[in-house]
């Protein structure tokens, strides 16, 4: 058992198993906001050489608005690093670069990503949350991960982007290959030629998902359709579409981005407001603060624990010298209980006002999806909370073994049944 009290180690991913180390955390903001982190060897996972932890709320924020000092292209935004002969297409991803190169895929994205199309996906996702709480509302108990939540993103991505329903089941598969190998529950470990372990986002590991977007993205050519794979098959910028590998990117980027954070963030939203009673019965009598209620949940649960950047030249962030070429790690959930920032921060205030979390980014890569996001997680959460109001823990969660996706396995929950609804 790792020991979070008496360790300042914010690497390990098997600490974040056990939930959001917020000791550790709060040493960290006080003593050292920003500091070296050894990068020991992690199972079959070799040692790395180390990075810049940053834990305080202004310093997160200063790192992410400043892609001229801490940049996504050099390293890539993974704390580990990447296979060099992985790095040039890597950094095809938007997610991977600097401007002005990411403003060019920005505006193709953002021209099709509107909210004006997100929004019209909003009674498909709301009737998907009806059913799949139909699907659990009579048996008193579920496994809300496995019996909802891990299926519920997946579809209306999958709508979004216009794949087919025969394909959707691959898209958890995908997703927990990357966003899961450090757990062993879902860690297949394929190894190089020396016997050491291949990084699953190697794009030798990714073939057979890029080979289904660029089929899929030709089908849309031929079969235009309302959804985003179809303009993203056919937007140009300047007179130029999307490159193979940028397209390739693209697609993961949605896919794993897209689907992992409301995966995540719907049990975690749970947990945060069945461990707080009180706030969970003051919501449940005023619906009105269910938007200010999902903000806490986020800030309380962040979806994504971490991102990395590369230090573009000498600098300094909060008084210690960062050289160039070094690896700067910020810590969303650190930054998101810093109590120079929120008031009280150990409190879960379901009306909290003023909630500038990061668990979305800041800066030029803030989540393009995040209004897809909540538009899930509104819509899941009306449904869910007040058709099952005394809803409870039955057990404990179980966490994702990560460093990146504060993810949840198991979640078990018990409450008294009631009737199905089905679609009006």
């Amino acid at each position: 058992m790792i020991d979070m009290n008496t360790t300042l180690n914010v690497f390990d991913p098997r600490i974040y198993a056990q939930g959001i180390p917020h000791e550790t955390y709060r040493r960290s903001r006080d003593e050292e906001p920003v500091r070296w982190q050894e990068e020991h060897a992690v199972d079959d996972w070799p040692a790395g050489p180390g990075f810049w932890a940053v834990t305080r709320h202004a310093d997160v924020v200063r790192v992410l608005r400043s892609p001229t000092e801490y940049s996504s292209w050099t390293g890539a935004t993974q704390i580990r690093d990447p296979d060099p002969a992985d790095l040039s297409f890597i950094r095809r991803m938007m997610l991977n670069l600097d401007p002005p190169d990411h403003g060019r895929l920005r505006r193709i994205v953002s021209g099709v990503f509107t909210p004006g199309r997100v929004e019209r996906f909003a009674h498909g996702i709301a009737t998907r949350a009806r059913l799949l709480v139909d699907e659990i509302a009579e048996r008193g108990a579920c496994d809300l991960p496995v019996d909802v939540t891990d299926d519920y993103p997946i579809q209306n991505l999958a709508d979004l982007l216009g794949i087919p329903a025969a394909d959707r089941g691959q898209i958890l598969a995908w997703t927990n290959r990357v966003v899961g190998y450090q757990d062993p529950d879902h860690a297949t470990v394929v190894r190089g030629p020396n016997g050491e372990p291949v990084n699953p986002r190697s794009p030798a590991m990714l073939t057979d998902m890029f080979e289904y977007a660029h089929a899929l993205a030709e089908y849309k050519r031929r079969n235009p359709a309302d959804d985003i794979m179809t303009a993203l098959a056919t937007a140009e910028v300047d007179g130029q579409r999307l490159s193979d590998p940028e397209l390739s990117m693209f697609f993961f980027l949605l896919v794993i981005a897209g689907n992992d954070t409301v995966r995540s963030a719907l049990p975690g939203g749970v947990i945060a407001l069945l461990g707080h009673p009180g706030e969970h019965r003051r919501l449940l009598a005023d619906p009105g603060l269910l938007d200010s209620a999902i903000e806490e949940m986020l800030r309380w649960h962040p979806p994504v624990l971490s991102f990395r950047r590369t230090a573009v030249h000498d600098t300094e962030l909060a008084g210690r010298p960062i050289a160039a070429g070094d690896k700067v790690v910020v810590f969303h959930a650190a930054a998101n209980y810093d109590e120079r920032r929120f008031p009280d921060p150990m409190t879960f205030d379901v009306a909290r006002r003023d909630n500038d979390h990061v668990s979305f980014g800041d800066g030029p890569h803030v989540c393009l999806g995040a209004r897809f996001a909540r538009l899930q997680l509104r819509a899941f959460y009306h449904e869910f909370l007040w058709r099952l109001p005394d809803v409870e823990l039955a057990g404990p969660p179980v966490r994702l073994v990560s460093n990146f996706i504060a993810g949840v396995k198991h979640l078990p929950l018990r409450y008294t049944p009631v009737a199905r609804l089905g679609v009006e």
